[in-house]
């Protein structure tokens, strides 16, 4: 087996020998530790009939064990200088390809189609910068692409949101985004030791499975969606408070929304982290005939 390229003395080598200075921008850190990219890849479940996504692969460290254990990996690298020293520590695996685009602006769905041609099952592995998180993953969520689900190392605040449940102080609109599609469960925490260079926080892999359809079902999904918005607008007010301030001539429909509420047996008082995913659909529900034309 080939040396592991994520061990500090290998890294520095790599780094050093091209010169290489990590850009703040990209929110580059990289993994030093082979043990917690074993477990990630585990946690993954990926076999020899599995294509890989794999976004921001750095200088490889998790994408060999990947390679190791996938049928093909398939990176996304929006930094030019990473090519190539990608390709030096890549080179003794036949199985990846690296594709130099930003992945939010990739369509991922073709490039599943061309590159895995044979292959049924695919996962997304990556080590997300802690900047474009968020939009990464509603990306791969939004666009239904055929995946099994997403292992991703982010920040350990973020994946503690991302698996939050109601009336917790972390559930917000992004714990019923992403559960909406998923289930969502942190499996590890990572101390920012195990990164060179290491950031301020610690970080978290979370894995999110895919629903086979959706969580709930509703009669609009982005009216659904504009409703959770506006019920977190203002996390210490009331939910009635906050769809008043925030849903077109919400003041103007006060009495509607309070009829609304009512129907979908929510008292108003309550506020919106404490509402379940279903309590959403119906309040959606119940809402949609007074707000359809200015939603």
């Amino acid at each position: 087996m080939n040396k592991d390229i994520a061990t500090p003395i290998r890294t520095r080598a790599i780094l050093e020998k091209y010169g290489f200075s990590f850009k703040k921008s990209l929110g580059q850190n990289f993994l030093i530790d082979p043990n917690i990219l074993k477990r990630i890849v585990d946690h993954a479940d990926i076999t020899k009939e599995t294509g890989t996504i794999e976004i921001g692969p750095g200088i490889g460290a998790l994408t060999e064990h990947l390679a190791r254990s996938s049928k093909k990996v398939v990176a996304f690298e929006i930094d030019q200088r990473l090519l190539p020293i990608l390709k030096e520590t890549l080179s003794p695996y036949d199985n990846v390809e690296i594709i130099h685009q930003d992945v939010l602006k990739a369509n991922v769905k073709a490039v599943m189609d061309e590159k895995f041609t044979d292959i049924s099952d695919v996962m997304v592995v990556a080590n997300l910068p802690y900047y474009v998180t968020t939009p990464i993953i509603m990306k791969l969520l939004e666009e239904k692409l055929p995946i099994r689900g997403i292992v991703v190392m982010l920040q350990k605040e973020v994946a503690e949101r991302i698996s939050a449940q109601p009336g917790t102080k972390d559930y917000g609109s992004l714990s019923i985004a992403i559960q909406y599609y998923t289930t969502a469960e942190v499996v590890m925490t990572v101390p920012k030791t195990v990164f060179v260079p290491q950031p301020n926080v610690d970080s978290a892999i979370i894995r999110l499975t895919r629903r086979d359809k959706p969580a709930v079902e509703m009669k609009d999904e982005a009216f659904f969606f504009q409703v959770i918005k506006a019920s977190f607008a203002q996390r210490r007010k009331t939910i009635l408070n906050n769809l008043t301030n925030q849903l077109p001539l919400g003041k103007e429909k006060k009495d509607l929304i309070v009829l609304a509420l009512e129907a979908a047996e929510i008292d108003p008082g309550r506020r919106g982290e404490t509402l379940s995913i279903q309590e959403y659909a119906r309040l959606s529900d119940e809402l949609l005939p007074h707000f359809k034309s200015e939603a």
